[in-house]
């Protein structure tokens, strides 16, 4: 099955390319190898959320911050298929990393990242194993709760 007859079975829409906040664009192939660069969960050129995650009044939850990476998952699907001609050249999924802006006292950063790996797993099946780093950080850009960046193989 395509990777667009899979979204579209999921009733996965995939959202337009977030632009570049910075110097760099948002996805380079070489070889068979398309490397996105840190996405955002962007939705409408807005981040739905922003903050630490953590427990507790004016943090960000896991579950929220799960959904979040969820949406940079399907961020760096749109920027490597623009990057190569179209999602059915997407072939499978090598490497997700993932950062989780946390508070000191978090340590589900693996949990929140489970929310790009298995949106990842559900269009790309066994193709979409991978390998992946969930790391907590400080602070990210624009306060993003999450980022996530994806190696993807493609034909």
């Amino acid at each position: 099955m395509s990777v667009a007859a899979r979204l579209a079975e999921l009733g996965i829409e995939l959202p337009a390319v977030v632009p570049p906040l910075a110097a760099y664009i948002p996805a380079k192939a070489h070889g068979d190898v398309v490397q996105t660069s840190g996405q955002l969960p962007m939705v409408d050129g807005a981040l739905p959320a922003t903050g630490k995650v953590g427990e507790g009044d004016g943090f960000v939850d896991a579950a929220t911050a799960k959904h979040l990476a969820r949406r940079c998952a399907l961020n760096a699907i749109a920027a490597a298929a623009d990057a190569i001609g179209g999602v059915d050249r997407l072939t499978g999924v090598l490497k997700v990393t993932g950062f989780v802006a946390s508070d000191p006292a978090f340590t589900g950063q693996p949990g929140v990242i489970n929310g790009a790996s298995e949106v990842l797993g559900e269009i790309f099946g066994e193709a979409g194993r991978h390998s992946r780093s969930a790391v907590g950080v400080p602070v990210l850009p624009l306060d993003s709760p999450v980022e996530v960046e994806v190696a993807f193989t493609f034909a």
